[in-house]
């Protein structure tokens, strides 16, 4: 039902025959699209969630109707205010839908410069302060539709880092929501106040601050961007599989979250992105792209976000990706959870004997333990065990797993032949370095920052921008040479090769070795589980323990005075 019901709109112009029928009619055009965008806008909910392409004609659709509705408020205008009496805020909320339908439509498709289509529409409700009558009309729903639209800004401000926005954001937020519970005795006051603190705690993740000479915080990004991933060079052989579709799955107890994004989930999107194209430039509108017009460059790869999914949503995402994943294509398959250990002993080795990661039940478990205690020789029910994915090895496929039990999934088998690599977190830190896991977890961080995961093992929490970028240049000539490494390892299993001509998996590959050397070599990592492990195991002469990589990690804590931190005579060591 539109805000103002047709026989409400002709009250400021006195009796309906005074008004030209050319004015009825643009009031009547105007119901019809304002009633239809809501209709197809609330039929997105019933859209299923995978499956890559059932959804795209509906949001054609939608979005042909949006932007009728947009262009047609801003041409009749007038006669809308006079006849129909549009309010701003009404025109906020369709500019509001717009930014939500770009938001969704970048879930769907990964294209970053979506986000910049949301932002420009978010920015401008901000700019032309659409909701600020809002507070002076007694209706409490009204004022919540102005706080959601802020926590969805916050999301996409996130997304794009524009930390700077984000905190203006949170400070004016923090205003709405004291005003909106002073004066509606509330119940979702304390919802709200979450809201706040999780978006503060979110902000303040990053464990180590870049600064600008006049101390300002220099936002870095860690999308992909054109010099991001080492090249390949004359002479390496290696596969063409391409990165295609991902699934991100965040199940930790305690981490930092925001709107159903944990902290990992977050910097691991990022790792799977390129930095945004401004889409004026490329493209008309989503889904109707011109083939003249197509963007030179690849497409960032397909990605699912998960949140605390129950066993069954996860098995049914991972079966839809893998039933859409073209040929020469990799799936990626990347788990952040709280570790299930096996509650029984077993007598035998196989791939649902080790426990696995967390899936979500529908009660809450109070503690991993307390599943199954009635007969020792169940397995844990909601839990990813390895075996749960051995089906999936028919396709190439790339497994992270970031947990305090990722080691179970090192007894894997590759059944079917097919390019198979899991990288596996330590499964315990030293306890000499403060527990942040509520703030990301460390090997999360290697594989979406190095540089900044890499300063804050050396224990330092600020630096100099000129100083960082001296730092970057030198761990992308760490990348390359970690690149020539792994290429022309005469023991290391084909399966990295495999998937080393993509730009993202190289990358990934690349941050790995350097996050395993650096741990290696700390003086505080001294234990076997302080130390990430792959399956199939890397030859460690050739790669993570290769002294020519030692001596360029030595030289990047040279640079950064912190080579104290670190063993000078590893070889020695071991």
């Amino acid at each position: 039902r539109s805000e103002l019901a047709p026989k409400e709109i002709m009250s400021s112009g006195g009796a309906e025959d005074d008004i030209p029928q050319a004015e009825r009619k643009t009031v009547t055009d105007f119901c019809y699209l304002l009633d239809k965008s809501k209709q197809l806008f609330n039929g997105l909910r019933d859209l299923p969630q995978y499956g890559q392409k059932q959804w795209q004609s509906y949001f054609g659709r939608t979005f042909d109707v949006y932007t009728k509705l947009w262009k047609f408020q801003q041409q009749h205008r007038q006669v809308l205010d006079n006849r129909y009496g549009l309010k701003r805020w009404q025109i906020g909320e369709i500019a509001s839908k717009i930014g939500q339908l770009y938001y969704h439509y970048y879930l769907r498709t990964s294209e970053t410069s979506y986000l910049n289509e949301a932002f420009s529409f978010y920015s401008a409700i901000r700019q032309r302060s659409y909701y600020s009558q809002v507070n002076k009309e007694d209706r409490p729903e009204l004022v919540v539709k102005k706080l959601r639209y802020y926590a969805r800004f916050i999301v996409v401000c996130l997304l794009l880092n524009k930390m700077d926005v984000v905190k203006d954001l949170v400070k004016e937020l923090s205003d709405e929501i004291e005003d909106y519970t002073h004066r509606f005795n509330t119940e979702d006051q304390v919802e709200w106040n979450l809201v706040l603190q999780e978006v503060a705690a979110f902000i303040e993740a990053d464990p180590v601050m870049v600064l600008n000479d006049d101390n300002t915080i220099v936002i870095t990004s860690n999308r992909l961007s054109e010099t991001g991933a080492p090249l390949l060079e004359q002479g390496m052989i290696v596969g063409q599989l391409a990165l295609a579709d991902a699934l991100i799955i965040g199940n930790c107890n305690n981490q930092v979250k925001f709107s159903e994004l944990t902290i990992d989930m977050f910097r691991m999107l990022q790792a799977l992105e390129r930095e945004p194209m401004n889409l004026a430039s490329q493209m008309n509108k989503p889904g109707m792209q011109e083939s003249t017009e197509k963007p030179a460059r690849r497409e960032n790869p397909h990605k699912y976000l998960l949140y605390k999914p129950t066993f069954s949503q996860l098995y049914t995402f991972l079966a839809a990706s893998f039933k859409e994943l073209p040929a020469n294509s990799v799936l990626l398959i990347y788990l952040s959870a709280t570790g299930v250990f096996p509650s029984g002993r077993s007598d035998s080795e196989g791939p649902y004997d080790f426990g696995g990661v967390l899936t979500n039940s529908n009660r809450d478990i109070i503690n991993g333990d307390a599943i199954h205690k009635r007969n020792q020789s169940y397995k844990e029910m909601h839990c990813l065990h390895p075996g749960d994915l051995y089906p999936f090895t028919r396709k190439p496929l790339f497994i992270i797993v970031d947990s305090s039990n990722s080691v179970a999934y090192k007894n894997f088998t590759n059944l079917f032949g097919q390019p198979l690599v899991c990288l596996l977190s330590p499964t315990a830190y030293p306890k000499a370095l403060q527990d942040q896991s509520q703030r990301g977890s460390l090997f999360t961080l290697f594989l979406n920052n190095p540089l900044m995961a890499f300063l804050f093992v050396s224990g330092l929490s600020s630096m100099r921008r000129g100083l960082w970028e001296k730092c970057q240049d030198y761990l992308r000539k760490i990348n390359r040479d970690i690149a020539q490494l792994l290429t022309h390892s005469r023991s290391i299993d084909q399966s990295f090769l495999q998937f080393f001509g993509d730009e993202f998996l190289r990358l990934l590959l690349t941050r790995f070795i350097f996050c395993s050397a650096t741990m290696r070599m700390h003086k505080i990592f001294r234990e076997t589980r302080n130390y990430p492990e792959s399956y199939p195991q890397l030859p460690r002469d050739e790669t993570v323990e290769n002294p020519h990589l030692q001596k360029h990690i030595l030289e990047l804590a040279s640079i950064l005075d912190v080579r104290n931190v670190f063993l000078e005579n590893t070889l020695d060591d071991y």
